[in-house]
């Protein structure tokens, strides 16, 4: 079976003065159609080297990178931007939107890129904006919302396109706890309806609202499996001592 993302022998190195710095070192990730996946790993991890090439934002030292059975991991700029744009999602912490354009226009952007049609572009946009429960919010400027609205405008932003992947890049960073459980929770509802998920983030009690959790650590993956398992959540050199990470 063809993963829909599968990372194999990936190594990122950079140069340092007279230090090669092993972002990531020897990297191997698969992520299947339908999965949510959390990514975890403290500063200095390689999690967020290993979001940039997932996210068609970089490419590897060595090892390969395909994404849809497509391998990115020789791409130029142009190529890697096209696929990206047809492929990938992005939600970040930071929100993006644009201050000056609706809410339904910064849906849009994206598939302005793309080059679909003005009906085209708005139907989607539209329909991605009634997953989220913002239909009627289509009017509105980005400074009319809450926190949480933005974000949940920035999800349907990720979601207009139809993309194959949903990257979630520290989603819940700038939002209150309350917020971010419910941005979250929104998640797991796209996940359960079938959309494939891939969350970033430095925080254990994010990461167990994924399905799967890998662990990276000094660019290496140290733990792959169950979010719920014990192990995921467990720092090196704590489990002797019983500290599980909340």
């Amino acid at each position: 079976m063809e993963h829909l993302i599968e990372l194999k022998d990936v190594y990122k190195i950079y140069q340092m003065g007279d230090t090669a710095v092993h972002a990531l070192d020897g990297v191997s990730i698969t992520v299947d159609e339908g999965e949510f996946v959390a990514i975890v790993g403290q500063s200095g991890s390689g999690k967020s080297t290993a979001m940039n090439i997932i996210g068609c934002l970089d490419v590897p030292t060595s090892g390969s990178y395909h994404l849809g059975g497509v391998d990115v991991s020789t791409m130029d700029d142009d190529q890697q931007a096209d696929i990206r744009n047809k492929m990938l999602g992005f939600i970040f912490q930071q929100y993006n939107l644009i201050p000056k354009l609706s809410v339904l226009e910064n849906v849009e952007l994206p598939l302005l890129y793309a080059g679909l049609t003005a009906a085209r572009r708005r139907e989607q946009a539209m329909a991605a904006l009634g997953r989220v429960g913002l239909a009627d919010k289509c009017k509105n400027l980005p400074s009319q919302l809450s926190g949480g609205q933005q974000q949940r405008v920035s999800i349907a932003r990720a979601l207009a396109g139809n993309p194959s992947v949903i990257l979630a890049d520290e989603p819940t960073g700038a939002l209150d706890s309350r917020t971010g459980r419910e941005v979250l929770a929104f998640l797991q509802k796209l996940n359960a309806e079938g959309d494939t998920v891939v969350l970033i983030t430095h925080d254990n009690s994010i990461a167990v609202k994924a399905k799967r959790i890998v662990r990276l650590q000094d660019g290496k993956v140290i733990y792959d499996g169950d979010a719920h398992d014990p192990q995921a959540v467990v720092q090196p050199g704590e489990e002797d001592e019983g500290v599980a990470l909340s």
